[in-house]
């Protein structure tokens, strides 16, 4: 294996083991003395990686971002995809809201990170183009006058949501089994559309939609390009 092959390979365990370190915590912290005695590494060697622990989060961040839009590029029926919208964020909860919020923490308050935010939101859009072709589709199958923009929001929103109160220890008390729970937030997504009926005038209204989305995604990601960070 070549050094740049090693280098990649021992960043991976790196991301790794402080994304699992991470969720072990509870509070969304680690300690870089912590890390590197688990991965049996001088605490040097990880700022050959990341120039800081904020660096490292956001890394953990953009490779789970990259996780997702991987498996949103599989092709196979649209409600096969749009319960994989849902269940990314329902069959690991406690992932999915700390990542989140650490997210959160680090652009309200941490500087120097312009250009990772900025590879972040790139692979984001690419993810959310993928997303809309999926939702296009199934919402025409389901003659639907539901806007993307708007089911895409309602997907979101039942994901955040089931996430929050799949990792809430007070509600957990209270819910019974978590499986059942999740086939109903999948299921009540996918007949959403069905609530509202289109007619033939509502077809150009919701093209559109989608390609008022495309665009502003487009004309963001070749602002990013011509950005220097």
């Amino acid at each position: 294996m070549s050094r740049q092959h090693q280098f990649k390979a021992r960043e991976e365990n790196i991301l790794a083991m402080a994304e699992q370190l991470l969720l072990e915590s509870g509070d969304g912290d680690i300690t870089l003395d912590s890390l590197a005695e688990q991965l049996d590494l001088a605490k040097g060697t990880l700022y050959k990686h990341f120039s800081s622990k904020d660096e490292l989060y956001l890394r953990i961040i953009i490779r789970y971002e990259e996780q997702l839009f991987e498996i949103n590029r599989i092709d196979d029926c649209p409600s096969a995809g749009i319960a994989r919208m849902i269940f990314q964020q329902l069959l690991n909860p406690q992932k999915a809201m700390l990542l989140n919020q650490i997210e959160e923490r680090l652009a309200a308050s941490v500087t120097g990170l312009n250009r990772l935010f900025g590879e972040l939101y790139d692979i984001r859009r690419q993810r959310m183009k993928r997303l809309l072709d999926i939702i296009s589709i199934y919402l025409k199958d389901k003659r639907s006058s539901l806007s993307t923009r708007d089911y895409l929001s309602s997907i979101w929103a039942m994901g955040q949501g089931g996430a929050g109160l799949l990792n809430s220890s007070f509600y957990q008390r209270y819910l019974g089994r978590r499986d059942t729970l999740r086939y109903v937030f999948v299921q009540q997504m996918l007949e959403l559309p069905s609530h509202y009926p289109a007619d033939e005038t509502d077809q150009d209204v919701l093209d559109e939609d989608m390609q008022e989305l495309v665009e502003q995604i487009d004309t963001e990601s070749e602002e990013h390009r011509n950005t220097t960070y």
